[in-house]
This record gives C-alpha cells, structure tokens and sequence, in this order.
C-alpha cells in the first residue's frame, strides 16, 4: 500500500461549485451516524470568510438526526483538496471538538460524483480537546459528561467523513463499481464499505427529530 503522501487528491477544487447537497452512497460506518441510519447526505454551505458550513443528517426510525460542523482548508497556500472538518460532540450537549481530514481524491467532471477520504485510509483518530465548563450540571448532564471522558480516554478511532458521495440518492451499478475502484486504487479495503440505503424519494423538510441523542451513544457502544 502506498504512503499518504502519494495518494492522488484533487487539485484546483472548484469550491463553489462543490457546494450544495451530496447523499451518501457508501461509507465506512461512522460514531457520527445511526447504525440503522438511511437517507444519509451532507449539505456544504461557503460562508463569507472562506469556511464551509458542514451539515450532516441522517434518518433512523423515522427521526432525523444530524451533526453540524465547519470545514476549513488544512493549507491556503496548497492547490490540493486538502479540507480539515471540524464538529463539536455529543450532539445534545456539543462542548468538545473532534477535527479530522476531509480530502477529496476523485470528482468528476460534472461535480456529480466524489470519494472523498483521509490520509489513514481506514479510520481517524479523534482529535478531541477538553473544554472547561463553567457552573454545575444537573444528574444528566453529569452522566453524558462522564461518557465523554469515557471515550476521550480510551482514544475510540472515528472516520468522520463519507467515502462515494452523489448529488443523487441512487446511482447505477456501473458507476459505483467505477467510484469503488478508484477508492480500491488509493488503497483503501473496500470490503469495509457499508452501502447507505435511500428512500425514492428523499425526505423534504426536517421532519421529527431524534432530540435525545440515544442514537450516539448507542453507536459508541457498538449498537
């Protein structure tokens, strides 16, 4: 397997035009998402000062869940699609960030198509930074607390990004055996990829929410 610093990553990055929603195809499984998550896209919003801004949703058991965050060139200087995501975790309580790498090694011509990835190939090692917290919180809050140090401490990996990414919810079998061997060509285990299952038609609206945020701490678990 070839070293991070021969992986083939975009140059020249047309970022306006990469804005806008792309719906997850296929991905490995991620703690950011449900485990029986379906409907999964991310809306890319440019803001004034450069930044994106990053929303990640996905449906479980008829609620929407979702995960915000700001994407940010890693080197302004550099002409390669080299992007830093960051997110602020657990979603019900976010006090604690987790930055990782967001590279885009293919897109097509037409800004229909995208594998997007990271230098590890396999997974991210969260980056997390402690927040002091001012005041008390109350029971729950101390619980959820306790279940952030739990996972800071025993350095759980995350890939955080989606890996084959459409501006459409489905796209033929031709395509994404081609969008799968260009992800196998950078060395990644294609074995691993989990396909996203789609609705026809794809939610409109927000719609019921998933406002505890069992569904992360479930995935934490490995459920």
């Amino acid at each position: 397997m070839s070293s991070s610093s021969s992986m083939h990553v975009v140059r020249n990055l047309d970022v306006k035009r990469y804005m806008g929603r792309w719906y997850e195809i296929a991905s490995f499984q991620s703690a950011f998402q449900p485990k029986n998550g379906e409907n999964t896209r991310a809306t890319y919003t440019l803001k004034d000062d450069g930044t994106i801004n990053v929303l990640n949703e996905t449906w479980s058991d008829g609620k929407r869940s979702y995960i915000q965050g700001i994407a940010y060139k890693d080197d302004v200087d550099s002409d390669e699609a080299k992007l830093k995501v960051k997110f602020y975790v657990p979603p019900f309580l976010p006090l604690f960030p987790v930055v990782g790498d967001y590279w885009v090694l293919y897109i097509d011509d037409d800004y229909h198509y995208a594998v997007v990835g990271q230098p590890s190939r396999k997974y991210l090692w969260a980056n997390c930074e402690l927040i002091t917290i001012i005041g008390h919180l109350d029971y729950y809050g101390k619980v959820y607390y306790e279940l952030i140090l739990i996972t800071i401490n025993h350095a759980q990996e995350w890939p955080i990004v989606n890996l084959i990414l459409s501006r459409k919810s489905h796209i033929d079998e031709e395509m994404y055996n081609q969008l799968v061997e260009k992800a196998k060509g950078e060395g990644y285990d294609v074995s691993k990829l989990h396909k996203t299952p789609h609705n026809d038609t794809p939610p409109e609206g927000d719609g019921p929410e998933d406002k505890k945020g069992l569904w992360w701490i479930k995935s934490l678990l490995g459920k």
